[in-house]
């Protein structure tokens, strides 16, 4: 009987304990600033606001980071297979020099702000649940979240979103 009742218990745990699919961002995380290309600071809400309407795939990146810089040519096909989507790179470059140069030097096509120097810290990375980049995200016409995470710009379910919010 005792095996019984432990069953759903462990259900229960195992269920809980893995990773959710989230459908909004936080207050905090929409109000976390990042700056611009051209040095001045926007709140993320502001930049999500602009592209109401439009598919957004967020990629959260930095130009030190080797699996980043080693997946931009999955982004570009990315990019090829769904060229009406936007593209928002969020980087965690230690510098704004070494972020630009990045952009550059890997030929990063796309709407880009710096979020910080840290991914560890901060309203964003947190809001997120940032433990690993790159990270990419979906965000339907709507505004809502429609993939929380992925870490591979040629993800099967990533695809499969982007397929059908066409």
């Amino acid at each position: 009987m005792k095996k019984i009742l432990l069953l759903p218990v462990l259900m229960l745990a195992i269920i809980s304990c893995t990773q959710a699919q989230e459908t909004a961002f936080t207050t905090e995380t929409l109000n976390s600033t990042m700056t611009t290309l051209d040095g001045k600071e926007i709140a993320f809400k502001d930049i999500l606001a602009r592209y109401k309407g439009k598919t957004v795939v967020i990629d959260v990146w930095a130009s030190w980071c080797p699996d980043c810089v080693k997946g931009m040519p999955k982004v570009h096909a990315l990019q090829k297979q769904f060229p009406n989507v936007v593209y928002l790179f969020l980087s965690y470059d230690k510098t704004d020099e070494a972020w630009k140069k990045g952009i550059e030097k890997n030929k990063v096509k796309g709407e880009n702000y710096h979020v910080g120097t840290n991914m560890k810290k901060g309203a964003f990375s947190e809001g997120i649940k940032l433990d690993w980049i790159p990270r990419y995200m979906v965000v339907d016409k709507n505004g809502k979240i429609a993939l929380w995470r992925a870490i591979e710009a040629d993800d099967e379910k990533l695809i499969a979103i982007l397929k059908n919010l066409k």
